[in-house]
């Protein structure tokens, strides 16, 4: 039997090396479509062009696999979040902003199926909620609210819960996931996750930010007004 060339050497390494990312989105294809309970090893690994014992020398089990997924996935959004957060100096609503827009875009991808997932599975399988609860919701939400205690302490928030209003913040994100993986196919039209967000950023402007400071006067004069006689 001839020996492989070099050029086919090649190629055989570029496979290999490239096998765990395409073993990954295939798993990824696998659980947006099906969940995490009805996903076999069997069927990524027929998506992903290996077998099921190649799968195995990369991933020990279907635990391993999810896992491996969000860390490969999602947790990289999360860390640019976070070092965008880090040296960033700009209004800390526009990088909330920025955040959330950021973030609104995986909402177009197949990531988009993973909260409903952990959502409806958590119950059957806790050490994957306990996972994700780790890696993704509790970074997630630090996240925010050290840009909601940036805001208070330079003065462009008012004083506020910020473990309460981070979970305000993300619920619109959340909805639209649960939406696109739920109802869109029922639904007429798709939901506009950037538009969402847009709207609900301008609510947040107005909710979180300080007014403008009233001077005396426009205080005095409006003062009189509202204890002005009615007529």
């Amino acid at each position: 039997m001839e020996g492989r060339g070099p050029s086919s050497c090649a190629r055989w390494r570029r496979r290999k090396e490239a096998r765990p990312a395409e073993i990954l989105t295939a798993a990824l294809a696998s659980f947006a479509e099906r969940g995490f309970a009805a996903t076999r090893l069997e069927d990524v690994a027929a998506r992903a062009g290996v077998t099921k014992g190649t799968l195995y020398l990369y991933f020990r089990s279907k635990e391993e696999l999810f896992k491996a997924v969000v860390r490969q996935s999602l947790v990289p959004s999360i860390a640019r979040g976070e070092a965008i957060v880090a040296q960033s100096d700009e209004p800390s609503i526009a990088l909330i902003e920025r955040l959330l827009l950021e973030w609104a875009k995986l909402g177009t991808t197949p990531l988009s199926a993973i909260p409903k997932l952990i959502l409806t599975e958590a119950g059957n399988f806790p050490e994957l909620a306990r996972f994700y609860h780790q890696e993704v919701v509790q970074r997630s939400m630090a996240l925010f609210q050290a840009v909601l205690r940036r805001g208070v302490e330079r003065g462009e928030f008012r004083p506020l819960d910020g473990e309460l209003v981070t979970r305000c913040l993300v619920a619109p994100l959340l909805l639209a996931m649960l939406w696109r993986h739920s109802f869109e196919a029922h639904a007429k039209g798709t939901l506009d996750i950037s538009a969402l967000c847009r709207t609900h950023i301008d609510l947040l402007k107005h909710g979180l930010t300080r007014g403008r400071p009233k001077n005396a006067a426009t205080a005095t004069e409006e003062s009189e007004v509202s204890h002005e006689p009615a007529r």
